[in-house]
C-alpha cells in the first residue's frame, strides 16, 4: 500500500495509511482545513466581542450606546449563549460577559458572578 500524502510505499503494519506522522498530520490539515478556518474566525469574533465587553464593563454593570459598541467593532451576531429571564428579559452573553438591547437604542452590559 502507499501513504494517501506522498505516495511513498508504506513499511509496516498493513492497516497502516501513512508513511509517517508528518504525512499523516499534512493530510489530515488538509481534509479539515475548512472547517479550521471557520472555527478560527468564530472564535476570533468572540474574543475581540468579549474583550471589547471586559474593557467597557470595568463596575459589573455598565449602559452604553450601541453605536459605541459598533464603533469598537463589536460583532452582534456573535456570543457563545442566549439566556430569557422569567419577566421575558433576554441577555446575550459572550462566556461571562452578557449583553442586553435596550429599547433607546442603548446596550447593558452585565457579568455574570457564576
Amino acid at each position: 500500500m502507499n501513504c494517501l500524502e506522498c505516495g511513498e510505499k508504506i513499511i509496516g503494519r498493513s492497516d497502516k495509511k501513512f508513511c509517517n506522522d508528518a504525512c499523516r498530520n499534512a493530510y489530515n490539515n488538509k481534509q479539515n482545513k475548512d472547517s479550521t478556518n471557520l472555527m478560527r474566525n468564530i472564535n476570533n469574533k468572540l474574543r475581540k466581542n468579549y474583550r471589547i465587553l471586559r474593557e467597557i464593563n470595568i463596575d459589573g454593570k455598565t449602559k452604553i450606546p450601541k453605536s459605541k459598541m459598533d464603533g469598537l467593532g463589536f460583532d452582534f451576531d456573535f456570543f457563545t449563549n442566549l439566556k430569557v429571564y422569567k419577566n421575558g428579559s433576554e441577555y446575550k452573553f459572550i462566556y461571562d460577559y452578557g449583553y442586553k438591547l435596550l429599547d433607546d437604542d442603548f446596550v447593558l452590559i452585565v457579568k455574570n458572578q457564576a
